[in-house]
């Protein structure tokens, strides 16, 4: 019963969808644009045109949050990558070998 409700899912295609243009006092004109797709249609904005003086700039949307995780994670990553070298090989002289110095083999 769960396969069949999983192959009826169709794929969703991701689409860019425009928001309603919206004008300044100052006469610019801002034009929102998002991103919609996934399994549950959530949309993240992707930026936004702004149309001055008759000039069309693009302006990106930045996820300060995402970017901030996204590097918090790269640190935890190396934390868990140097921990785990240190364990496997320490970086002190091994010293459960016994290594006998000045012994003369012939006073045994």
């Amino acid at each position: 019963m769960l396969r069949d409700q999983l192959n009826s899912l169709r794929p969703v295609e991701d689409s860019l969808a425009y928001g309603q243009p919206y004008e300044t006092a100052d006469g610019t004109t801002i034009i929102t644009v998002t991103r919609t797709g996934g399994l549950l249609r959530t949309a993240r904005p992707v930026g936004a045109f702004v149309v001055h003086n008759g000039e069309v700039s693009w302006t990106p949307a930045v996820d300060a949050t995402r970017i901030a995780l996204m590097g918090e994670l790269i640190g935890l990553l190396a934390a868990v990558i140097a921990t785990l070298a240190v364990l496997r090989r320490p970086p002190w002289p091994d010293l459960s070998r016994v290594v006998a110095i000045g012994r003369d083999s012939r006073h045994t």
